[in-house]
C-alpha cells in the first residue's frame, strides 16, 4: 500500500522537531524534517517560553514537510511538556508571554493552597502529585499577583492546544495534558471547578477537554498559504509528551501493571499503566500522580528529576569554559569509584540551581558524604542516585497496585545512555529494554493515524513499533553491592535536611 505521512510537532524543553511519520501497512518510519532550538528566556526576573519563536520554526518546518511530502500528508498533531499554558483575551489578543514553569513565582503558592483546601481533598479531587510548578499554583499565583490580569482571561489553553488553536483555530484542551495541570477531576473527566472556586481562580476561561484522537478542524486558510500544505486535519495525539512516548511503548500487554516504563529525558517519568486514577490514601502519602493516557487509560507515575542533574551539570562546566559532550562525560562516570557520593535527585535544591555542581557539593557536604571533584564522579553520583530513586519508585508501584514488575521500558533520549540503563538494571533487579528513542513522535503520529482510520487500536499502535524499531535488553547484575547502595541510600533519604 502507499505510505501515508503525518506530521508530528514535538516540543521538548531542550529542542523541537516537526516529525514525518511514513506509515505502510504494518511498520511505521520516523524522518526528522527540521530541528529548532527551545528553552526559557530571561525576563525581566522572570523565565517566560518563546512560543512565538516557536511557532516560526514550526511553520518553517511544516514548510519543508510540505515540500517533500505533499499530498501524501493525511494530518498534523502537536505534543509537549506538561503544565504550562497561555491566556486569550477576549479578542483574541495573547496576554503576556507565557511563563516557563521553573518560574520562580510559585514559591510558596502549595504552602498557600493547602492553607485555604486540605491537602488530602486537593489529592481527591485531582490525583495528581504535589509539585510547585503544577498549574494550579502557576494560576494561584497569578491570582495572588494579579487578578485584573487574569480576569482579562477568556480562553486557557495548554502549549500543545495554543499551537492548534494556531494552526486550526480550535479551543479546546486536550485530555491527557489536561491530567498534568493539577486542575482535572479524573473521576468526573471535567476541571475541579469547586477546588478553583475555593482558591478563588476563575472558571469561566476553562474550555471542553477532548480525548487524544479528536479531530480538531482543518488547517487555517493562512497557514496552508504560508506552507503550501493542503486543507489537512489537525489531529490532537497524547498532547502530553510522555502519554504519546508511553502510547508508543513496544509490549503486547496493553492496560496491565506488570511492566513499568521511564520516559527518560530532562525529567525521568516513571509509572505503570492502569485502568482507572488510584486515588487511596497510600498513593496520597507517597504523592503519586494520575495523569490521562489513550483509551481513558491512566499513567499512576512519579516525576523525578532525570537527566536534567547531567545537563546542568555540563552546563556548569561549560560556564567554566570547559565543554564536554555527553559521551565524555559518561566515560568519565564510567570509570570514577561506584557509590563514592550519593544525592536524592528530586531535593528542591536541585530543581532550578544557580549551578549545579556546587548545589551537589553542598548536598554532599550536609550529609556528610565525600564531595565530587572530577567530572566522572559527578555524573557517577547523579547516575547512581538516578537508578536508586527508580528502585524507591518500583517499590512503591508494586505496592500501590499489588502486582509486581516484571520488566522496565525505558523509551526517550535516556535510552542513549547505557550506563544509566545498567544501572537501572542493576537498582531495580528486573531487566530492562530500552527504545525507541524516538516514542514520544512515533506515539504522536501513530495515534493520528489511528484518527485517520488507519490503525485499529492502543495494541496495533504498539505492535507497529514493536514491528518498526530496535530495542536493546540489560540484564541485573551485581545485586549484592547494588542491595547494599540501596540501604545507604533508604538512611540517607531518612537523614537528609
Amino acid at each position: 500500500m502507499p505510505e501515508q505521512c503525518f506530521l508530528g510537532v514535538d516540543l521538548g524543553a531542550e529542542s523541537g522537531r516537526v516529525l514525518a511519520g511514513l506509515l505502510d501497512g504494518k511498520q511505521i518510519r520516523l524522518e526528522e524534517i527540521y530541528r529548532f532550538s527551545n528553552g526559557p528566556v530571561p525576563v525581566a526576573g522572570t523565565r517566560r517560553w518563546n512560543v512565538i519563536g516557536l511557532w516560526s520554526s514550526i511553520l518553517k518546518g511544516l514548510s519543508l514537510a510540505a515540500q517533500k511530502y505533499g499530498d501524501q500528508i493525511t494530518s498534523v498533531g502537536v505534543d509537549t511538556w506538561g503544565v504550562d499554558y497561555v491566556l486569550l483575551s477576549e479578542k483574541q489578543e495573547l496576554l503576556g508571554q507565557p511563563y516557563h514553569y521553573r518560574d520562580s513565582r510559585t514559591e510558596g503558592m502549595l504552602k498557600l493552597a493547602i492553607s485555604r483546601v486540605p491537602q488530602e481533598d486537593i489529592f481527591n479531587e485531582t490525583g495528581l502529585q504535589f509539585m510547585e510548578l503544577n498549574t494550579l499554583y502557576q494560576l494561584l499565583a497569578m491570582q495572588e499577583t494579579d487578578p485584573d490580569f487574569l480576569n482579562q482571561a477568556e480562553t486557557f489553553l495548554l502549549i500543545p492546544d495554543f499551537f492548534h488553536w494556531l494552526l486550526s483555530g480550535s479551543q479546546v484542551v486536550e485530555f491527557t495534558n489536561a491530567t498534568t495541570t493539577q486542575c482535572l477531576n479524573p473521576k468526573t473527566g471535567d476541571w475541579a471547578r469547586d477546588l478553583f472556586s475555593n482558591l478563588e481562580i476563575p472558571t469561566t476561561m476553562l474550555p471542553k477537554v477532548v480525548p487524544p484522537g479528536t479531530k480538531l478542524g482543518t488547517l487555517r486558510d493562512e497557514v496552508m498559504q504560508h506552507t503550501g500544505l493542503g486543507k489537512i486535519d489537525v489531529i490532537a495525539p497524547a498532547t502530553h509528551d510522555t502519554a504519546s512516548a508511553v502510547a508508543a511503548i513496544p509490549t503486547s500487554h496493553t492496560g496491565t501493571a506488570d511492566w513499568a516504563y521511564i520516559s527518560s529525558g530532562t525529567w525521568s517519568l516513571m509509572g505503570v499503566e492502569v485502568n482507572s486514577a488510584v486515588l487511596g490514601q497510600r498513593a496520597f502519602e507517597l504523592n503519586f500522580t494520575n495523569e490521562g493516557g489513550v483509551d481513558g487509560t491512566y499513567r499512576l507515575l512519579k516525576n523525578i528529576m532525570g537527566l536534567w542533574l547531567v545537563q546542568e551539570c555540563r552546563r556548569a562546566y561549560e560556564r567554566r569554559g570547559k565543554t564536554l559532550d555527553y559521551s565524555e562525560l559518561a566515560d568519565a562516570a564510567a570509570t570514577a569509584d561506584a557509590f563514592r557520593s550519593l544525592v536524592d535527585p528530586d531535593d528542591p535544591r536541585f530543581l532550578s540551581p544557580d549551578d549545579m555542581l556546587d548545589a551537589i557539593k553542598n548536598y554532599c557536604e550536609e550529609t556528610n558524604q565525600p564531595v565530587p571533584e572530577t567530572e566522572g564522579q559527578f555524573i557517577r553520583c547523579a547516575l547512581e542516585s538516578l537508578a536508586l530513586k527508580y528502585r524507591k519508585v518500583l517499590g512503591w508501584l508494586e505496592e500501590l497496585t499489588g502486582t509486581p514488575i516484571e520488566v522496565i521500558h525505558i523509551v526517550g533520549g535516556g535510552t542513549k545512555n547505557k550506563l544509566l540503563n545498567q544501572f537501572t538494571a542493576n537498582s531495580c533487579q528486573v531487566p530492562v529494554i530500552t527504545g525507541p528513542v524516538e516514542a514520544t513522535g512515533l506515539g504522536n503520529v501513530l495515534v493520528q493515524a489511528r484518527a485517520a482510520g488507519s490503525v485499529s487500536s492502543l495494541a496495533e499502535i504498539r505492535e507497529i513499533v514493536l514491528n518498526s524499531t530496535e530495542t536493546n535488553r540489560y540484564e541485573p547484575q551485581e545485586s549484592e553491592i547494588w542491595n547494599q547502595a540501596i540501604q545507604r541510600f533508604d538512611d540517607l533519604l531518612k537523614s537528609a535536611p
